[in-house]
Formats: C-alpha cells, sequence, structure tokens
C-alpha cells in the first residue's frame, strides 16, 4: 500500500492551484505526504492529442466560472490570470531544481503570483524578482533550469504521467488509482485511508 498521494501539477493550471490550496489545508489536519510531481500540461495534452480547454472558447469562459465559484465556496484568494495561458517550461523546471527545504516557499510564490495577484510571470524580470523573494539567486537559478538533467527529469515525469494514463492536471495518484480533478481530493484520501 501507497503511503503517500502523489499530486501531478502545473502552474499554468488554475485547478491546480485550488488543488494546492485544498491540499494545504489538508496537511494542516492530518499527517500526509503529497509527492508533488511538475509536468507540462500542454506536453499531456499534445501526448495524449487533447485540445486544451484554453484554446476553445465555450471551456475557457466556463473554466473562468468555475474557478471562482470554487474559490469563493472555499474563501480562496483567486484572480483569473490576464496573461492566461502562457508558457510554464522554466517555472515546472524550477521546481525540479530548487532546494527541497524551499520547494513549497517556491510554489506558494509562483501560484500566488500567478492565480492570485494576476501577474505575468512570463516576463523574466518578474519571475527573477519572485525567485529572489525565495532568497533564491537569479543566475544559479537561470543556469539551473538550463541543466539537462533537469530539463531531461521534466520530460520524464510528464511522459511517466502519459503513460500511466494522466491526460490533465491536477491528478493525484493513490495505490495506482488515478484520480483526475480539483475535486477529486477526497476520493484520493478515502483511497490512501485504504
Amino acid at each position: 500500500m501507497t503511503k503517500s498521494i502523489d499530486f501531478y501539477f502545473d502552474i499554468i493550471s488554475p485547478y491546480s492551484y485550488l488543488a494546492h490550496q485544498k491540499i494545504k489545508f489538508v496537511k494542516k489536519k492530518k499527517e500526509i505526504t503529497f509527492n508533488y510531481k511538475p509536468i507540462l500540461v500542454g506536453g499531456i495534452h499534445n501526448l495524449q492529442g487533447i485540445t486544451p480547454p484554453a484554446f476553445i472558447m465555450s471551456k475557457l469562459k466556463h473554466m473562468i466560472s468555475d474557478c471562482g465559484l470554487i474559490a469563493a465556496k472555499n474563501n480562496y484568494d483567486f484572480t483569473w490570470n490576464s496573461k492566461f495561458p502562457l508558457n510554464s517550461l522554466s517555472i515546472m523546471r524550477g521546481y525540479l531544481f530548487v532546494d527541497t527545504n524551499i520547494k513549497d516557499l517556491y510554489l506558494d510564490t509562483i501560484f500566488d503570483a500567478y492565480w492570485k495577484d494576476n501577474i505575468d510571470i512570463s516576463k523574466e524580470e518578474i519571475l527573477l524578482s519572485l525567485i529572489k523573494k525565495c532568497k533564491i539567486d537569479p543566475d544559479n537559478f537561470i543556469d539551473g533550469i538550463k541543466n539537462s538533467n533537469i530539463k531531461n527529469e521534466l520530460i520524464n515525469v510528464t511522459k511517466d504521467a502519459h503513460d500511466k494514463g494522466i491526460f490533465g492536471a491536477p491528478t493525484y495518484v493513490v495505490n495506482d488509482k488515478i484520480f483526475w480533478g480539483q475535486d477529486r481530493l477526497d476520493f484520493a484520501l478515502d483511497e490512501y485511508s485504504k
């Protein structure tokens, strides 16, 4: 039996942000290990042959409304980012690169900037200012996300997710069972408790 929950996410996904907020709440109440698995949701969509919702106007309108409803229901600070979607490649590589002891700070800082503060984190100068808030050396960060090991790790985690049958973010995996969507955390927790 698995003693942890794998959480596949991409910073670009508003539902990943909302799921992350729920996970933080759960972790305050229970001692459960969540393994954060950064993926490129665009890469998953390409591998699965899926047209992203952001490029289907009716789905995009629904996503904007739906995320607002979820955030309001749970009292999360949330603002739909006016620069959605953006390329999250550097940011997701960054999550893999930063030291384990600051991964939570890094993720909270970047998620909040994009999905709470409506900041265009695709601009390098803005991203680097956020990196500095995390006490990360910007030059070291830029070099680190260009490292072939980091590049390959993100590719491999994304491909592994695809091979497991994951087709979107966020997704929870517990005991080899897939639970897709921010609203499936309770089901993942039930499976974890078995």
